[in-house]
């Protein structure tokens, strides 16, 4: 799986470094030198980063063949793209990758289904859960082991506990998925001709992290 870790901003000094708008939770690994990234446009890449520095709380990288500030300027706007592994989770606990929780089916404790993972918002205090509802409509859920006990990769599924007002009696068993855990919809052939590291190439590599009381992620 293909995800954006990176954008390349302005060329910086005279020897080719360039400023990096940082797309994921752990720079320290995907953007270490020594790695070597795809791009966006592909005819950019790829990169291998020489070396990397922090100046004035930005990301400074340094790519190798590009020793001055006209072939650093030329890579503006480039995105850089990391392989990843599908299965691979980051080191800290409760802690997840947001494409392995984007899809996931969000399910009661007692069985009652609310809706499908859309989106991850990642706020100062806490990360939220943005769940679309089978009539459309959307509901956020605190990513918080009070509220979100129990993530279930496995069986592709967030079990929650809601307090009261969180959610209402819309809440229907709605899921599109069969016994074997696939979604109706992946079960059937695209017909795009598409990759899937082409269409992944999109997501960020943010990760989620599930906080005691709503703590800092």
């Amino acid at each position: 799986m293909q995800l954006v870790v990176a954008r390349i901003g302005r060329a910086h000094g005279i020897k080719g470094e360039v400023t990096v708008e940082v797309r994921t939770d752990e720079p320290e690994l995907r953007l270490a030198p020594g790695a070597v990234l795809a791009t966006d446009p592909a005819s950019a890449g790829p990169l291998t980063i020489a070396t990397g520095r922090v100046h004035s709380g930005r990301l400074l990288l340094r790519f190798e063949g590009v020793t001055d500030r006209n072939a650093a300027e030329a890579l503006r706007n480039t995105l850089l793209i990391a392989d990843v592994d599908p299965e691979e989770l980051p080191e800290g606990e409760d802690e997840y990758y947001d494409h392995q929780l984007i899809d996931l089916d969000v399910v009661t404790e007692d069985g009652v289904e609310v809706g499908r993972i859309t989106e991850i918002s990642h706020l100062p205090t806490q990360d939220l859960f943005i769940v679309e509802r089978p009539d459309g409509t959307e509901v956020m859920i605190p990513f918080v082991e009070e509220i979100v006990t129990d993530i279930d990769l496995e069986r592709q599924r967030a079990v929650i506990d809601p307090p009261p007002g969180l959610i209402d009696d819309r809440a229907v068993i709605a899921s599109g998925r069969d016994e074997s855990g696939e979604s109706e919809e992946s079960a059937e052939p695209s017909g795009s001709g598409e990759s899937e590291s082409d269409e992944s190439a999109e997501s960020s590599g943010s990760r989620a992290s599930r906080e005691s009381g709503g703590g800092e992620a």
